[in-house]
């Protein structure tokens, strides 16, 4: 890496504090965002002030008091956890940034400005594609840039859904426990989207939803598309870890209304000890960092829906976080990126 040439990870945010005054705060800038809730803006602000505001806080404060460490948020202290580690290992500049709350992109943005690096690679810390990560990270990351550092040459590193070391780093941690425990049934859970929102990263505008398996066919229409990606991924893990299609199943979570992609992760996890998988592993790799999703939604609220359903052993399965398969993954990623410059400006 070159001596004007820095690193900006990016991941989701969490509030600055474990307080309600905080966590408001934070829903209000996560829910405001029209990549996240991608409704007319007079409608999205009414229903966020009207029954999301005056109600969501106390319920998301119980869950992050769930999962909340001495040192703070885990998503937090494990991106940067990953940057020290990355720091350690390369000795590259790297900045951390969250998309919503602190330590923000502007702050980061400011510091490699002060710093004179001119060029910066952007790693976007989710593997897939989604109008709620990759795109509004992108949008935002550049909106900021034009106004705090004119001057500088962005990288976005693309969705590393089907890179060779993402599956094979998700599939280390798997093989383990696969190993340890004779599960039933595999479950890989990703964070659900409408399915508005997947049809709108459609190129092709024909190939969404077409048919069963529009998602397994990699083509112009998938390229973009959220669920493909996740399709993809859960296919090539699979297909790593020597699995049969009748041990392993997709599912999403964290919907907020109807539309959302299905199945849907919850009501798996209450039919699935009636089909008579009672003893599963469940696994999100839509998340390189532990997370308020992973912790609280699955591993407690998801493991209590199991069990009380008749479940008799649930493993949750944990993120990548900070581990040294998640180092080696992104200088990878982001070296590959470099030699494609390079491949790319000889033959230009």
């Amino acid at each position: 890496m070159k001596s004007n040439e820095a690193i900006l990870l990016v991941n989701l945010g969490s509030p600055k504090n474990l307080d309600k005054k905080s966590v408001r705060e934070y829903l209000n800038v996560f829910l405001s965002d029209d990549y996240v809730v991608d409704i007319p803006k007079f409608l999205q602000q009414l229903i966020l002030r009207l029954f999301i505001l005056p109600f969501r806080p106390k319920q998301t404060l119980h869950a992050y008091e769930q999962i909340w460490t001495k040192s703070g948020s885990p998503l937090i202290i494990s991106t940067l956890n990953i940057k020290d580690k990355l720091i350690k290992k390369t000795g590259w500049h790297v900045e951390i940034a969250m998309r919503y709350e602190d330590p923000g992109i502007d702050l980061a943005l400011n510091n490699l400005k002060l710093k004179g690096f001119n060029k910066v690679y952007v790693v976007p810390l989710y593997p897939h594609n989604a109008m709620a990560t990759t795109i509004t990270t992108k949008v935002e990351v550049e909106r900021l840039a034009k106004e705090i550092h004119p001057e500088v040459e962005l990288k976005f590193i693309k969705p590393f859904y089907k890179d060779e070391k993402y599956i094979k780093a998700i599939s280390k941690g798997v093989r383990k426990y696969i190993l340890e425990h004779n599960f039933d049934k595999l479950i890989f859970s990703y964070h659900g989207i409408p399915k508005r929102q997947a049809k709108k990263t459609d190129l092709t505008g024909a190939h969404c939803f077409e048919n069963n398996d529009c998602c397994e066919v990699e083509s112009l229409g998938s390229s973009d598309c959220y669920k493909a990606h996740t399709v993809q991924s859960s296919i090539l893990i699979a297909k790593e870890l020597g699995l049969k299609s009748s041990e392993w199943e997709i599912a999403y979570q964290s919907r907020i209304g109807p539309g959302w992609l299905t199945p849907f992760t919850d009501k798996r996890l209450e039919r699935l000890p009636t089909e008579g998988a009672k003893s599963i592993g469940i696994l999100c790799p839509s998340f390189i960092s532990d997370c308020l999703e992973t912790l609280e939604e699955i591993d407690i609220r998801g493991r209590k829906t199991f069990m009380d359903a008749g479940g008799e052993k649930m493993i949750y399965i944990p993120c990548l976080n900070e581990s040294n398969e998640t180092v080696e993954m992104l200088i990878s990623i982001v070296e590959d990126a470099k030699k494609f410059e390079i491949k790319a400006l000889k033959t230009a």
